[in-house]
């Protein structure tokens, strides 16, 4: 096999060889050998000679290596290396090695008839590295073009990347990174626990196997963690019943107990409540016990008191030192709205279920785009069967906006392979990615504070429960509890609320790439590159009808993602969830090969993971000595999510991973991390020491969403180019406008945009009056019964936004 042969010294220390001979001595055979159907040693050009690569203007002649999972830019040493000065001069590019999954775009561009300019392939990775090849002659770019992209494209299967052909080294190798987690230890340390005093929470096996044994209908949640907490008061019969209401069996489960006031963050899907509005009397008694778990046993059983136990009252003397300066005025706003509409709603009912100060239902979506989802079965949840709650809407757009977002980002920075050109930061700012950024902030910051400060329990959702739901339930626990901002403890909040609760990471993520990403300049192949289509109103008339029309290609196609929308691979599944099987698994019997071919589909990927590692570092920036891990740590990170060295991401759902048997046949990428711990680490930690009597080291921090900025590192960019003095640190210079709350709605009153019609009461004035600031600081229109202000959304507005949740 020539140049690919292993080397013959295999006593030689490993430090001594390249990386290019590491690489080849450290993998199997197999790896070099074969991948798919694609035999490296039949490849037209393995080895390409007089290799030009130009990286941030600078050119450097070498030769480009394709192996079946890298492709390897190794740079002719200089004159001065030769002469034995030791050291590459500046203005060199260095040996650079990317993983064939990490490319986005791979653009090949002939030379010119008539021309002297020499063929080109450019690169654009995930890692927002940009590179360019030039070729002798058009003939051999063509063929390494061919090359790349049968390598990158044509795997196959998931079990054909490099986590499975990897070898790691000490003392990596004697780190058993799939061992950090256990659900068992993380709840525990939360106190729950078989063994402990009953909190009003207990573990169910109900999908330990990932199956019901009691019922012939199959798999109870696949997309679920084998081990679920729920309230003590709730058996494993109501939560069969219970998770035929919610989408993909994603029943309300404990992600989070707070250790002071008990009081939980819960995670779940939306509910099936489609255009009938089907209701079930299952899940309002599991929403109500969730919301009683804080109160005694007694009370919980039925003996009701006039107050809760851990009234937000009783801690608001406290608060004012906790809270000074760490919320602006729109944060105040939105708490405000809550609280009044809930005082105003509880001052017409009764206190039932044992309902604490203004227990929360949050809804990530648009209001509209929520009641748009009723369309094809699915919504959210009518308030007049859970009186015992308010909900909260955010205005978080889905998968297809954010991959837009990113696109735009791209875009504004695209060109820095030739040159270091100073980003456009008027595209930047039209991208809207701070606004996403500082939305996701908004959201958690408010849950935080409702759980915090409020005492009050908080349900999350989004459509399947595992994208927006993932990122606002992660940064608020990261917001409220000081372990999860040490490296071990962000690593059990990656594996508890992203990879067991069921992240899509390989359709998110897109790790098999796609023929649609490979473009040869004036040839039409692969079809629109940029995605900047994506998330848009592509028709009009009402967004009600259009779904109707087009609901029926929903229920009879392979699913995997109801963000993935109408126009995609994606279904909406029925009411009766029991007619349909929801195991969407792709992965093979554990140790078997599967037969069909993977895929990615293009419209099902996007940044989620991303947008939480940027809201991560946002929250290191402003809070500096809180964390342990520092920058370099996010984006590493960040880096190895697309990689795929490592078998932590590569899957959908705990499940998923347990099938393809990836605890024995890769390894984890926290044993990479924990290896190198000490370069990861914050020199500025604190320590972690708490004191909420004492400025700067309480339990709790607040984002700031005002205060977003690029993260610049991310990008390969400077401080100076991405936030400089004429970028401002403001949002509202960047085009962001703070405030994520699109609506409030309990079983008697509703605000917001797309709101039911419900009438507000008058008798709680103080309540009344904060409404009405909240109104006018936030923008939000009355129900129909109101009036809506200046400045609302006009109908077409309406329109566009429903169908682009429909998509």
């Amino acid at each position: 096999m020539g140049k690919f042969d292993y080397p013959r010294n295999f006593n030689k220390p490993l430090r001594h060889l390249s990386r290019y001979e590491q690489d080849k001595a450290t993998h199997s055979e197999h790896a070099f050998i074969s991948i798919g159907a694609l035999n490296i040693s039949t490849l037209k050009k393995p080895q390409i000679d007089d290799v030009t690569c130009v990286w941030r203007g600078d050119s450097t002649p070498g030769t480009l290596h394709l192996t079946a999972h890298h492709l390897i830019f190794s740079p002719t040493p200089s004159k001065e290396l030769q002469n034995g000065a030791g050291t590459q001069p500046q203005g060199r590019v260095p040996e650079t090695w990317i993983t064939y999954p990490i490319i986005s775009l791979c653009t090949f561009r002939p030379s010119p008839p008539a021309s002297h300019l020499r063929p080109s392939i450019r690169l654009r990775c995930r890692d927002f590295k940009y590179l360019a090849f030039h070729f002798v002659d058009d003939k051999v770019g063509r063929d390494v073009f061919d090359n790349i992209k049968a390598l990158t494209c044509r795997v196959g299967r998931i079990e054909k990347l490099y986590a499975f052909s990897y070898r790691p080294q000490k003392p990596e190798k004697e780190i058993n990174g799939w061992q950090l987690y256990k659900a068992e230890e993380e709840l525990r340390r939360l106190g729950v626990s078989e063994k402990a005093p009953d909190k009003g929470w207990r573990i169910t096996r109900i999908n330990y196997d990932y199956k019901v044994q009691s019922m012939s209908s199959g798999n109870f949640s696949p997309t679920y963690p084998a081990v679920i907490a729920v309230p003590s008061t709730i058996s494993d019969n109501v939560l069969n019943y219970a998770g035929r209401y919610r989408s993909r069996v994603r029943i309300p489960a404990l992600t989070y107990l707070h250790p002071v006031n008990n009081c939980s963050i819960t995670r779940s899907s939306q509910p099936l409540v489609g255009v009938r509005g089907n209701r079930s009397i299952q899940d309002e008694k599991l929403v109500s016990a969730i919301f009683t778990t804080s109160k005694t046993p007694s009370e919980r059983s039925g003996i009701l008191s006039t107050s809760s136990p851990t009234s937000a009252s009783s801690s608001h003397a406290d608060i004012s030192a906790i809270t000074e300066g760490a919320t602006n005025e729109s944060q105040v706003l939105e708490d405000g709205v809550i609280s009044a509409l809930s005082d105003d709603a509880d001052a017409m009912a009764p206190h039932i279920y044992g309902a604490q100060q203004s227990n929360l239902i949050v809804d990530a979506r648009p209001t509209v785009n929520a009641y748009a989802m009723q369309a094809v079965g699915m919504g959210s949840e009518n308030m007049d069967h859970y009186r015992f709650a308010t909900k909260a809407y955010l205005g978080i757009d889905n998968i297809h906006v954010m991959r837009d977002s990113l696109n735009k980002v791209v875009e504004a920075l695209c060109g820095v392979d030739y040159s270091p050109v100073v980003p456009s930061r008027e595209k930047l700012a039209k991208s809207g990615w701070l606004k996403h950024i500082a939305g996701l902030l908004d959201g958690a910051g408010l849950i935080a504070r409702q759980v915090g400060i409020q005492h009050s329990h908080v349900l999350i959702h989004c459509s399947d429960g595992w994208d927006r739901t993932s990122q606002l339930s992660a940064l608020s626990q990261l917001c409220l509890d000081p372990f999860y901002r040490t490296l071990e403890g962000f690593i059990v909040l990656v594996e508890k609320d992203w990879l067991s609760f069921g992240h899509m990471f390989r359709h998110r993520s897109g790790f098999l790439n796609s023929e649609k990403w490979f473009v040869v300049e004036n040839e039409r192949i692969g079809g629109p590159t940029s995605g900047s289509t994506f998330g848009k109103s592509t028709g009009g008339g009402n967004a009600f009808e259009n779904a109707l029309l087009s609901a029926k290609g929903f229920f009879n196609k392979d699913n995997t993602s109801r963000d993935s929308g109408i126009d995609s691979d994606g279904e909406m599944m029925p009411y009766d969830t029991s007619a349909v099987d929801v195991n969407n698994s792709a992965v093979p019997a554990k140790g078997a090969a599967s037969s069909d071919k993977e895929i990615t589909k293009v419209k099902e990927t996007s940044p989620v993971f991303h947008q939480f590692l940027d809201a991560t570092y946002q929250l290191l920036h402003q809070y500096p000595t809180r964390f342990e891990f520092n920058e370099r740590f996010l984006r590493r990170l960040l880096y190895h999510l697309y990689s795929c060295q490592y078998g932590t991401f590569l899957y959908n759902s705990e499940k998923d991973r347990v099938d393809a048997d990836v605890e024995h046949r890769t390894s984890s990428v926290w044993a990479y991390f924990l290896a190198r711990k000490k370069s990861f680490l914050n020199d500025s930690y604190d320590g972690g020491f708490v004191d909420d009597n004492e400025r700067g080291q309480e339990r709790l921090i607040f984002p700031r969403p005002t205060e977003v900025r690029w993260w610049n590192e991310v990008f390969g960019r400077t401080d100076a180019e991405m936030n400089g003095p004429s970028f401002g640190t403001n949002t509202e210079t960047n085009g962001v406008k703070v405030g994520v709350l699109t609506g409030v709605e309990t079983a008697d009153a509703a605000v917001g945009a797309g709101a039911p019609g419900k009438r507000l009461s008058s008798r709680d004035s103080s309540g009344s009056s904060t409404l009405a600031a909240g109104l006018a600081g936030l923008g939000l229109g009355l129900g129909k019964s109101g009036m809506s202000p200046s400045g609302s959304r006009t109908p077409s507005q309406v329109r566009a936004e429903m169908e682009v949740e429909m998509r």
